[in-house]
Formats: structure tokens, C-alpha cells, sequence
């Protein structure tokens, strides 16, 4: 099955799985930012990884809702946190529901995850399951501490930003691919290659979104070009930009970063300009393909028929080719 086919599929099931807001108002919260247009990544992932191994992926549709569940909570969270108005188009679910009914609702999300979890998983997997689940649950808290704590610093290292990503985006994906893998029946080893290609695969694709944000099309990424620039935001450009530019052009970038007015549109063009004569365009490139390449060596290495991998690698290419 294609992406499509079984974004479809889980679509239907999550359709039906609708949660009775008649007694309990959250639910109206929880259905809502379910019911928004969504990528569905992490779900089919997963589900992507059970296919590998077993071809009904009917039975790991619960644990696929669970890590989306789970997902949609931190979403929520993090709109509070960031003081967001919209989310996919649409009302945050605090500017909707209010603050307070937006914080209930994701609480129960993040419970609701383990509940759908426990319905995929057989006794012998249920531990290493939870285990992989409740780690990576910390671990994206951690990653959303760390943004937090750069948001008041005026340098970031290459490696802090690289770490922070990883915590805060990759190992969702990770995990999701484990779990798949595990619910199927994946040995140990395969299962860790699992997580080590989605947490490549992660880090590469939020490299690829910083340079989209620069440098992309408006068509490309669904929204004005440069925003990460304009709100002075330490993406992986600006990280590495500290990291290779000339004194002089590390003083010129910095100021632009100090100022505590909105940058304006010279400023961006001026800022892309720093990144390309200093030839941080390419290395985020390099560094992107590296991550990339040891993402699908990893894939390489799960012992499985190399057809049942195609659709993994179809659906990584392609969106790893939108960069370019």
C-alpha cells in the first residue's frame, strides 16, 4: 500500500473512533483538532513499518491513532506556549475552547495515547512499547525546553540546534516506526534500525525545512517565505552560519538578531545574501544529504524483503526531493 492508500485507511479508522463529547465538553477539543487537515505522518509511518512484516495493518490501526493522539497534544501545548492564534489554517484549540478546557484536552490526549497503544499491543510487546513510548514522551518535552531556552540566547551551536530537533521532532517519528515494527513482530535489531532511520529521516527533513523557509517557494511550504528570518528564529542556516562565517560576517549577521524591531524584507534578502556568499546555503545541503544517506542505510539494514520496503523509500524520497 502506497502513503495515500494508507493515509486513507486511517482516516476512516479514526473517523469512527470520534470521542462522545456529550458528557465530557474536552472532547469537543479533542475531536476538533483531530477533525483538521493533517499530513498524517507519524500514523502512517507506523503503520508503514507493521506492512513490512505482516500485510493486514488492521490490527495496529489503534496504536497509529495512539502516537497521533499524542502528536495533536503536543500541538496543543505548544500553541499555549507560544501565544498562536492558528493552527492548520484554523483556530488554536486555546483560542477556540479557552485556555484552560485547551490544557484539560491535552492532558487526556497524551492518556488517550497509552489507552490506543494497549489495544495494538500483545503481552510479550506491551513493555518494550510503553518503554519506547514514555521515553520519547520525555524526550520531546526536553527538545521543546531547549527551544524554549534559545529563544533568550543569542548564539546556538550547530550541535545544540542538531540535538534540539531531534528531541523535539525526530524521535516522534522514531518511535512511531519502532512501535510498528515491534507490534509486528520485529527483532531488537530490526526495530532499532527502525528508530535510527526515522530519527535521520527527522533531522534531515527539519534541515530541509529551514532551507524551504529561506529559500523555497511560497507553493513549496504553504506560507510566506522568510518567516523563520523575520522572527530571528536559530534555525539550522543561522546555527551553522555562526559556525563558518568570517568574523566580520558573523558581527553583520548577529545585529540583525539584535535588533528588537520586526526585520523587514531588505533585512531578509540581506540575511539570505549572508547565507549564500558564505556558503551556508550549500553546506545545509551537505548536511541534509548526510542525514539523508545514513537515514536510508539504516532502512538498508532491516532484515526484510527489499519490496516491503518500497514504500518507505518512495514516500522518503519524496519529500526529500522538495528541497531542490
Amino acid at each position: 500500500m502506497t502513503y495515500a492508500d494508507i493515509r486513507s485507511e486511517f482516516e476512516k479508522f479514526l473517523h469512527q473512533e470520534s470521542f462522545d463529547s456529550s458528557r465530557f465538553p474536552m472532547y469537543k477539543a479533542v475531536n476538533y483538532i483531530m477533525s483538521l487537515e493533517a499530513k498524517r505522518f507519524r500514523p502512517v509511518l507506523l503503520l508503514m513499518a507493521y506492512q513490512m512484516y505482516k500485510p493486514s495493518i488492521e490490527a495496529a490501526m489503534p496504536a497509529a491513532l495512539g502516537v497521533e493522539l499524542f502528536h495533536n497534544f503536543t500541538l496543543i501545548h505548544d500553541d499555549i506556549m507560544d501565544a498562536a492564534a492558528v493552527r492548520r489554517g484554523a483556530m488554536a484549540v486555546h483560542e477556540k475552547f479557552g485556555l484552560n478546557q485547551a490544557i484539560l484536552s491535552g492532558d487526556a490526549m497524551m492518556m488517550l495515547a497509552y489507552q490506543y497503544l494497549q489495544r495494538s499491543s500483545t503481552d510479550e510487546r506491551m513493555p518494550e512499547v510503553v518503554r519506547t513510548m514514555t521515553r520519547t514522551a520525555i524526550e520531546v518535552c526536553e527538545g521543546q525546553d531547549l527551544d524554549m531556552m534559545f529563544e533568550s540566547r543569542s548564539e546556538v551551536t550547530v550541535d545544540e540546534y542538531l540535538n534540539m530537533i531531534a528531541l523535539k521532532t525526530s524521535v516522534l517519528l522514531a518511535a512511531s516506526l519502532k512501535i510498528g515494527g515491534y507490534l509486528a513482530g520485529a527483532g531488537i535489531a530490526d526495530a532499532n534500525h527502525l528508530y535510527a532511520f526515522g530519527r535521520n529521516l527527522g533531522i534531515a527533513f527539519q534541515i530541509q525545512d529551514d532551507i524551504l523557509d529561506a529559500f523555497g517557494s511560497a507553493e513549496q511550504v504553504g506560507k510566506r517565505i522568510g518567516g523563520d528570518i523575520r522572527q530571528k528564529k536559530k534555525t539550522y542556516l543561522f546555527t551553522k552560519a555562526l559556525q563558518v562565517l568570517s568574523p566580520e560576517r558573523k558581527k553583520e549577521l548577529l545585529a540583525y538578531y539584535q535588533v528588537e524591531k520586526e526585520l523587514s524584507d531588505q533585512d531578509v534578502e540581506q540575511i539570505k545574501e549572508i547565507y549564500k556568499d558564505g556558503g551556508v546555503l550549500e553546506n545545509a545541503y551537505r548536511e541534509q544529504e548526510s542525514f539523508y544517506a545514513e537515514a536510508m542505510d539504516h532502512l538498508e539494514a532491516v532484515k526484510v524483503d527489499a519490496h516491503r520496503k518500497t514504500p518507505l523509500k518512495d514516500i522518503s524520497r519524496k519529500l526529500f526531493e522538495r528541497s531542490r
